[in-house]
């Protein structure tokens, strides 16, 4: 009689058999957490330099922003300081020499905004109305035709595409006879 607890040599190649696969199971999975946890560190230090970047950026940022104020302040001081001459020239000087004066500031300032790119937006009597460029404060008669620009209370600027601040005008309704009938 054989002895029921020894196995067969076939119940033995199935028992080494996934022993082996149980090994190999396991040594897969221990590889798989190795590369997982390979995976997670990467992620770690790319959501750490992504962070770092964008802090990076918000701080050039600002950097330049403090330099492009600084760049325009050191433009726009020596109109200050021709204000300030004019109003100290109105004191001694006759009126015609302080409009001059006041004159050659104004042409500063405006060569100042125009090198920096700004732009006067066209807005004359006569010429259309466009509510992209134009402010209507008013809507009166006039000697222009109706939907044009009859006055102009406010020049507009623009920088590039961007409008900086619109045109302010009244809005002709065209001449104020036309719409009687004798």
């Amino acid at each position: 009689m054989t002895d029921p607890r020894k196995s067969s040599p076939a119940e033995e190649s199935v028992e080494e058999s996934a022993e082996f696969e149980a090994g190999e199971l396991e040594s897969e999975l221990v590889e798989a957490r190795r590369r997982a946890e390979e995976y997670l560190n990467d992620l770690r230090r790319v959501a750490a330099d992504f962070d770092n970047y964008r802090k990076r950026v918000a701080r050039d940022s600002e950097a330049q922003a403090q330099r492009a104020s600084e760049s325009i302040v050191a433009e726009l001081l020596p109109v200050l300081d021709n204000l300030e001459r004019a109003l100290d020239a109105s004191e001694h000087h006759e009126e015609a020499q302080v409009a001059e004066g006041v004159s050659r500031v104004h042409t500063q300032l405006a060569d100042i905004l125009r090198r920096r790119g700004i732009e006067e937006i066209e807005a004359e009597p006569g010429t259309p109305f466009d509510p992209h460029m134009h402010e209507a404060l008013s809507n009166q008669p006039s000697e222009h035709p109706d939907g044009t620009i009859a006055a102009v209370w406010q020049r507009g600027y623009r920088l590039g595409d961007r409008i900086v601040r619109a045109a302010r005008v009244v809005v002709s309704s065209g001449p104020a006879d036309a719409g009687r009938e004798e």
